[in-house]
């Protein structure tokens, strides 16, 4: 048994990292701390270049931070494994040679560690290819998906691989405002149904305000944590919330606020 307490699903505890170049030490984050619930929504915003996406590569173990630990139910995370899944910006993220089902798939199987008979994994895969409304493309090929239905691809990969948490970064950034909105939708919807927990970073405070259950600012790379909030917005679990929402407003400027302040 880990340090970790035992009442987070998530902790991360004095986190720091560093890049090392010609034998000097640049900080890229210093002493995050912060905790989350099982099933949480955390939205994690800051300026560019203040570590946002290197501390996504922390929390999945492909980067051993500098100084610090995470825990994941009271257990350190040291290296990769099944306990999540990422879903990154750019749509090539897929295989190109893969259909949508090869895609999706293809981690089940090649998992030495965890790897499922290829008749079980096919029934997890086109469980969530329907989850995310592509079955009918499960035999097409990544060039013949608009951008959004590729996103949705990886979402429905990302979900397959059943991990309890999923680490998002700005996957919908590069798409246009209404298939932007739509992925915001949908992507709500499986959260509420799946129960998983989400990190998502995001540049924009009205994204983060929309889909959240709770908002990080990180500051620059000696700040840590600038803010780390309740989203008070007042809305439905798994639906978005909007400039009509109750509390918006409050809510915009306290998280412009903390942006804009040095």
């Amino acid at each position: 048994m880990g340090n970790g307490s035992l009442s987070s699903y998530l902790e991360v505890k004095n986190l720091s990292h560093n890049f090392s170049f010609n034998n000097t030490e640049t900080p890229v984050f210093t002493n995050l701390n912060f905790s989350l619930e099982k099933g949480e929504f955390l939205c994690i915003l800051g300026t560019s270049g203040c570590g946002k996406t290197t501390l996504l590569r922390c929390l999945a173990g492909l980067l051993k931070p500098s100084k610090g630990e995470i825990f994941i139910k009271g257990e350190p995370i040291n290296n990769t494994g099944r306990h999540c899944a990422m879903v990154f910006q750019t749509f090539d993220q897929l295989l190109p040679w893969k259909t949508v089902m090869g895609n999706v798939i293809y981690p089940l199987l090649v998992n030495k560690a965890d790897r499922l008979p290829k008749k079980d994994a096919k029934e997890i895969s086109e469980k969530y290819i329907e989850m995310v409304g592509l079955s009918e493309y499960k035999n097409y090929y990544p060039h013949q998906l608009s951008g959004g239905m590729k996103q949705r691809i990886a979402i429905a990969r990302a979900l397959a691989m059943q991990p309890s948490l999923i680490l998002m970064d700005e996957p919908f950034a590069s798409l246009d405002v209404d298939t932007r909105l739509s992925l915001q939708r949908e992507l709500l919807r499986i959260w509420k149904i799946s129960s998983v927990t989400v990190l998502f970073v995001t540049h924009s405070i009205v994204e983060a305000i929309s889909l959240s259950t709770k908002m990080l600012v990180m500051g620059s790379s000696t700040e840590g944590v600038k803010m780390f909030v309740d989203n008070k917005v007042e809305g439905e679990r798994g639906v978005l919330r909007t400039p009509e929402s109750p509390g918006y407003s409050e809510c915009w400027t306290e998280i412009n606020n903390s942006l804009r302040r040095s």
